[in-house]
C-alpha cells in the first residue's frame, strides 16, 4: 500500500513516537512533518516542510495523502498567552482540518485531552472541547478524536508538576476501577501506536476514543 502520511507536531511525546509507527510502517511511503523547524532527523520516507502555522494556507498543496495526524499542543508554563495558547491548540488543528476536507484526506486524527467539553468552567478542558466540536463539523471522513489521562514518557523538557503527578499515578492507577478506569495514565508511545492502528481503519464517521478505550486500540 502506497500511502503518504502528513504529521503536525511531530517533536511532541505523542507526535515524536507516532513519527517512529509511520517511518517503520510498510503501509506509508512517504512521511510528511510539518515542522517550525527542522527536526534532527533523517529517513529515506521523511520529509519535512518548514511552515509558518499562521499561514498554513500557503502550504496547501503539499498538504495531501491518506491521513493527517494532529498532535499539536502546548501548555499554560509554556504558553502564557491565552491567544498564543488558543491558536495552538484550537485554531492550528482546525486549519489542519479544513485543509485536510479541502484536499479530499480522508483520515484526521487529533490529540485532545481526557475530559474535554466545551461546556468546562475550566480553560484548559473547555478549549479542548471547542475544538473537538468544531473539527466535528468540518465533514472530514473519517475523524478519530483521542482523550488521552495524563501522559507517560520521556519528554525533551523536565516538568516538575508531571513528573510528581506520574510519580502519584504509579500509586493511584491500580485503584481507578470500572468508569474511573479512563482517568489512568497512559504511555505516549499507547496512544502513537493507536493512532496509527486506527489510521488503517477503513470505517468512516467520527470516533472518539477515550484514555481506557485508547489502551484497547493500540
Amino acid at each position: 500500500m502506497a500511502n503518504k502520511a502528513v504529521i503536525a507536531g511531530a517533536s511532541g511525546l505523542i507526535g515524536s513516537e507516532l513519527l517512529q509507527f509511520l517511518l517503520q510502517s510498510q503501509q506509508y511511503n512517504e512521511v510528511l512533518a510539518l515542522v517550525r523547524s527542522e527536526l534532527p532527523l533523517k529517513h529515506k520516507k521523511l520529509v519535512q516542510l518548514v511552515v509558518n502555522f499562521d499561514q498554513l494556507d500557503q502550504y496547501q498543496a503539499s498538504i495531501n495523502g491518506h491521513a493527517l495526524f494532529c498532535c499539536l499542543g502546548s501548555t499554560r508554563s509554556k504558553t502564557p498567552n491565552l491567544s498564543v495558547y488558543r491558536k495552538i491548540d484550537h485554531d492550528y488543528p482546525l486549519k489542519l482540518a479544513q485543509l485536510a476536507k479541502q484536499n479530499k484526506i480522508p483520515h484526521y486524527h487529533l490529540v485532545s485531552a481526557i475530559g474535554a467539553n466545551s461546556k468546562s468552567g475550566n480553560f484548559y478542558t473547555k478549549l479542548k472541547g471547542e475544538t473537538e466540536d468544531d473539527i466535528q463539523q468540518v465533514g472530514v471522513r473519517s475523524l478519530h478524536i483521542y482523550q488521552p489521562s495524563l501522559l507517560t514518557g520521556d519528554r525533551k523538557e523536565f516538568r516538575l508538576a508531571e513528573k510528581i503527578a506520574s510519580v502519584a499515578m504509579k500509586v493511584i492507577d491500580p485503584l481507578l476501577m470500572g468508569p474511573f478506569q479512563k482517568y489512568r495514565s497512559i504511555p505516549a508511545k499507547t496512544v502513537a501506536q493507536a493512532m496509527y492502528r486506527q489510521s488503517l481503519n477503513t470505517e468512516e464517521g467520527v470516533f472518539v476514543h477515550p484514555s481506557n478505550h485508547i489502551k484497547q486500540l493500540a
